[in-house]
This record gives C-alpha cells, sequence and structure tokens, in this order.
C-alpha cells in the first residue's frame, strides 16, 4: 500500500507503540482487501460499547488503549451504552454493571471520543456529508451514511473503527470505491407502507435475500428520514446490507442503471409473513421504540399519543442524551413520564441487560430489535406497528 510520511512513522512506532499495532491493524486490512492507499477519515463511530457486550477482555483493551496517551483524530462518537449513564439506578442496572460500564465510557472519553452512546449519530453532531470518508462501525449507521447522505464507509468492526479514529485513516476498498457502489438486485415494492415498521418489514425480508449485496428498491413512492433508517437496521440485521439505493429518493440512484439487474417482487403477503415469523409473545412485559435510536419527530409522535393517558405495562422510549435534553426543555419528558412512561438515553434494550430486570418478553416496532432480542437478552417478542404497541399498554 502507499502510504503517507505521517503513516509510515505510525507503523515505524514513531508514535508509540499501541499506535502502531493500529496502524498494523489497518494496514494488514488494507492488504487482505487489496487498498491502494489509506483515505482520510473525517469522522468515525465507535461499536461494542456496552459493558453486557465487552466484559472484562473489552474494558481491559481500552484501558490499556487509553493508557497509550493518544487521542481521535477525527469526530468520533460511540455506539449506545448498556445503561441510561445518568438515571441507570431508577431502571435497576446492578452497580457492578453500572461501575464497569463507566469505566468503559471514561476510556474511551480520556482517547476523545464523544460521549454520545447513541446509533444515531447523525442526529447528534457527528453528521458527514456526500461522498466523505468515514469509519462507521454501527451497522444501522453505516446504512444509513452510506444510504441515506450518500458518505463513504465499510462496516467496520469496533477495533478497526477505533484504529481508523486514532490514525485518523482506513483503508480506500470496498464501499469507498465508486465501483462497488453499484446495485446488485432490484426490489421492486407493490404495496403500500404504511409505517416505519412496514419498512422495517419490508427491510427484513429484503435483506435476507440480499445479504451482503447492495439492493435497488423501486416502487417506494415517498419514505421520511425515521423510515430510511428502520429500513436500513433491518437489512443490515437479517443481512449485511451496509447501502441500499431507493428510485428518486437516496442521493445515488439518480446515478445508476438497474435493467439489467435480477429483480424480487415483495407485496403485502411477504410483509406480513415477516410480522408472523418475528412474533413470539402475545402479551410483552416491556414495550421499547427507538432501535434505531428514537429522533426527535418520533418523541413528538410518542408524547402525543400519550397526552393525558396512563400506561400500565413499562414503556421505554430510548434516544440519545442531547435528543432528551432536547425533549425535556419541550416538555415533552414530561408528558411520557406522567403517562407512566420513560425517555431512556444512551441505551437500547438490545444492549442492556433486561432479562436480568425480570423482564421475558418485549415489545418492539422495530425488525432489527426483533433479530436480536432473543439471542442477546434471551426475549420472547412482539413486533408490531408502534400505534398498536401503544394502545396495548395504554390503560
Amino acid at each position: 500500500m502507499l502510504l503517507s510520511d505521517e503513516q509510515k512513522a505510525m507503523l515505524d512506532g514513531a508514535y508509540g507503540e499501541t499506535v502502531r499495532r493500529l496502524m498494523r491493524l489497518l494496514a494488514r486490512l488494507g492488504e487482505i482487501y487489496g487498498a491502494e492507499r489509506m483515505l482520510k477519515v473525517e469522522s468515525a463511530q465507535i461499536s461494542g460499547v456496552s459493558y453486557k457486550s465487552l466484559g472484562e477482555p473489552g474494558l481491559d483493551f481500552l484501558r490499556d488503549v487509553a493508557a497509550c496517551g493518544a487521542r481521535v483524530k477525527a469526530i468520533t462518537s460511540m455506539n449506545p451504552a448498556g445503561m441510561d449513564l445518568e438515571d441507570w439506578r431508577s431502571h435497576g442496572i446492578p452497580e457492578d454493571f453500572a461501575n464497569k460500564q463507566q469505566q468503559v465510557i471514561e476510556a474511551l472519553c480520556r482517547l476523545g471520543v464523544a460521549p454520545s452512546a447513541t446509533c444515531t449519530p447523525y442526529f447528534t453532531g457527528n453528521l458527514p456529508r456526500y461522498s466523505q470518508h468515514l469509519a462507521w462501525a454501527e451497522s444501522s449507521a453505516v446504512a444509513f451514511a452510506n444510504s441515506v447522505i450518500g458518505a463513504r464507509t465499510n462496516r467496520e468492526g469496533g477495533p478497526s473503527a477505533l484504529a481508523a479514529a486514532l490514525c485518523g485513516c482506513t483503508p480506500g476498498y470496498g464501499l469507498h470505491l465508486e465501483e462497488n457502489r453499484r446495485p446488485t438486485m432490484a426490489v421492486d415494492v407493490l404495496t403500500e407502507l404504511r409505517s416505519s415498521a412496514d419498512f422495517s418489514a419490508l427491510g427484513y425480508y429484503v435483506g435476507e435475500r440480499v445479504k451482503a449485496g447492495i439492493p435497488y428498491f423501486r416502487g417506494v413512492k415517498s419514505a421520511r428520514i425515521d423510515e430510511l433508517k428502520a429500513l436500513g437496521a433491518a437489512m443490515a440485521a437479517s443481512g449485511s446490507v451496509a447501502l441500499y439505493h431507493i428510485h428518486e429518493i437516496t442521493p445515488e440512484a439518480r446515478l445508476l442503471a438497474t435493467a439489467r439487474l435480477d429483480s424480487i417482487a415483495v407485496g403485502r403477503r411477504e410483509i406480513d409473513e415477516v410480522y408472523s415469523r418475528l412474533n413470539t409473545a402475545e402479551r410483552p412485559d416491556l414495550v421499547v421504540i427507538g432501535c434505531p435510536h428514537a429522533s426527535l419527530r418520533e418523541i413528538v409522535a410518542v408524547a402525543r399519543k400519550l397526552q393525558n393517558k396512563r400506561v400500565k405495562k413499562p414503556l421505554w422510549v430510548c434516544t440519545s442524551r442531547s435528543l432528551k435534553q432536547s425533549a425535556n426543555a419541550m416538555g415533552l419528558t414530561r408528558i411520557i413520564e406522567q403517562a407512566g412512561g420513560q425517555l431512556v438515553a444512551d441505551t437500547c434494550m438490545v444492549v442492556s441487560p433486561i432479562e436480568e430486570m425480570g423482564f421475558q418478553a418485549t415489545g418492539v416496532n422495530s425488525a432489527k430489535a426483533a433479530h436480536y432480542l432473543p439471542s442477546f437478552c434471551r426475549q420472547k417478542v412482539m413486533f408490531r406497528e408502534t400505534d398498536e404497541l401503544i394502545k396495548g399498554v395504554i390503560e
């Protein structure tokens, strides 16, 4: 690979042993995938932040890296933690878990990583522009950055994203290259998509069939940001889709020809089949909105549904700390709490220890959450549209 003088110096140990090892990781990735050179990254996003996922080995690794004194060279955000970093006691998080989780956050902050604790960094200050090169690790954020924004990132692992943040570069292969961003399959959508949950179910169905490919959707008449977020998150969960295009909606779609692509058709039957397959619970112990993290628009919608109502079961709306602060100022948090719900920051049900908190069945509007909850949290799942979930818990 062609390396700059600074990159060679990092590889030779001029910036310390830890940076040398991280630069070596990036160089090896570049060699494996045939990259010709390193690319400057404009931002990074680190996954594997929850202590539930990291465990003691992961925490030890972060402590070692933080001890080197290096700082990130690009704006870098972090994925959700395993708990609300301020209100964890009210959620019944064990104190030992909370202590370990705080140590993870402290180690990352010492490196200069923003304590954003969200899977939607584009809502909280880490918003790239079209064609910028990134090193993002959260699968749903990767799909959003590539597809909705038109930025360039591979689906990084936690260590490689951290290495790119500290070294300021990433190997130029995969989705960083224009020729690798062309669609591999057309998807003809033959039904109206009525909600974010429908977009999520569509994504889940397509992800299973496209795998690591790049779908091009035709027949989607309109889509809000939250619906695009849900679509990409589901495809990244059921397959490993990191980029998709939608005719006349996403920025790169107009540049692409699709006439010769193999195609699949998705109608209401296929979407309903996903709902049926992911539903394993009739009555949830907990209902959670916000996987990926809820936007301000979604928080407003939930608050309106809960105005002057009471919930009979725990209801969480998961979002970032910064959006919760906005919701506090707008009076939305008060409305949700007066109804008996909680606006939960920094975490989500997938990476928090909800199985240790007595929950056995969780209601979600997200196919991504429905995919991961059975294995990550030993949960049965009710997968429904937001309106139906909230109606089910209102007294």
